[in-house]
């Protein structure tokens, strides 16, 4: 009984340094990501590029962070591996240095590639250990844990407007002490995995408790989950990756100007972050998941109606009501295949990069044969495809 206690106390306290630790290397990590968004419009200048082109980066940068994502969720469930978070995060420190000194489109896909393999081997271990600190708060924990990673995705074009736009594409290389930073919190973070988490990982499993649905239901329900990822991240790839050309289109605002804007709505999607896994604790996941995704839709059909006084004031409630998604159907998902935590961590934040990399190469495609403005037209319905959380069952493993 005694025995039993430490590694029980180990599970149940929520552990805040390694939870912090975590949030802030994910903000270093996405905050290095979202630099490539935020260069488009430099790129797009210097090397003549077209939208389809654009398209084709980020798509081969998404498919890099997406692909690999499951395969390493599902050997880490078996082999957890401390310290790969900081190999990963070597994987984008090259990418980052070579990004900076590409000259062709084809060395910039490389590039990108580079720190799209890096992104798939943080985010599905690093979402295994949040859960290993969480304590059983697995909604907080989480919340805490994608909080880091949209504040650092709407740091990137802030400082794209500081300093990239005005000393040039070389000076991305100057990110690379971000990089070499978050290497080494990551070496301290894998040193507490190590010692306190994977000794005690036979233990932590046992202690799951299995929901009682169906092979069947639980399918059926992922099916609806990834249509709700899908439209999540087909509309934030409108937002995140034409945005900027929206408003220099339609309303002649400079590069910087653009920039600004684009960083109030990533800002809102970090503040609006914290809001879906607490609540989801205590309320349920599915219905966070109800209000974030169906709760967007009406001020997304009146964003491409707005002016440009009315769109800086809509893209906040956007931001902060779609940003508590997916922590709420991450812990869901987790929660209704117990003990895969890693493989459903892998799963789906590599389908939400996939669709955010396949949603911005056809929006390209699609604003090269129509216009920007018509792509946003079509966005603005997006959210709609929320109201298929109501096929989704009630889980309440959440409560005692």
């Amino acid at each position: 009984m005694n025995e039993q206690n430490p590694s029980k106390a180990i599970i149940e306290k929520t552990v805040f340094p390694i939870l912090f630790a975590l949030s802030f290397s994910h903000l270093l990590n996405d905050t290095i990501q979202s630099l490539i968004p935020a260069i488009y419009p430099i790129i797009k200048t210097n090397y003549k590029l077209n939208f389809s082109q654009i398209g084709l980066i980020t798509l081969t940068f998404q498919l890099a962070a997406s692909l690999l994502q499951p395969f390493v969720g599902m050997y880490t469930d078996k082999r957890p591996q401390p310290y790969s978070l900081a190999v990963g995060m070597g994987f984008t420190l090259i990418g980052l240095i070579t990004l900076s000194q590409s000259t062709h489109f084809y060395t910039m896909l490389i590039s990108v590639a580079l720190i799209g393999v890096g992104s798939s081997i943080f985010h599905p271990e690093a979402s295994r250990m949040a859960h290993a600190a969480s304590g059983g708060k697995r909604g907080l924990a989480q919340s805490v844990f994608q909080l880091g990673g949209n504040a650092g995705s709407s740091l990137g074009p802030l400082l794209a407007a500081w300093i990239i736009v005005p000393y040039g594409q070389f000076s991305v290389v100057w990110f690379s002490i971000i990089a070499l930073l978050a290497i080494v919190i990551l070496s301290y973070v894998g040193n507490w995995y190590k010692d306190f988490v994977l000794s005690r990982s036979k233990k932590a499993a046992a202690a799951t408790v299995a929901n009682q649905f169906s092979r069947t239901k639980i399918v059926f329900s992922v099916v609806i989950l990834l249509l709700l990822i899908f439209s999540k991240y087909f509309y934030m790839a409108s937002l995140t990756s034409y945005f900027t050309f929206y408003l220099i289109n339609k309303f002649d605002v400079s590069v910087q100007t653009s920039q600004i804007y684009l960083f109030v709505f990533l800002f809102s999607v970090a503040a609006g972050t914290l809001l879906g896994g607490p609540i989801g604790d205590k309320i349920g996941r599915k219905y966070v998941i109800w209000a974030s995704i169906l709760g967007t839709a009406p001020f997304a059909l009146l964003l491409p109606h707005a002016n440009l006084f009315w769109i800086g004031i809509l893209i906040v409630p956007i931001g902060m009501i779609l940003a508590s998604a997916f922590s709420a159907i991450l812990v869901y998902a987790q929660e209704l295949i117990p003990g895969k935590v890693g493989l459903v961590a892998g799963l789906f934040f590599g389908f939400a990069f996939g669709m955010g990399g396949i949603g911005s190469a056809l929006l390209g495609k699609l604003a090269d044969a129509t216009s920007i403005e018509h792509v946003f037209n079509i966005c603005a319905f997006l959210p709609l495809i929320g109201l298929l959380t109501g096929f989704l069952p009630n889980i309440e493993s959440n409560k005692k």
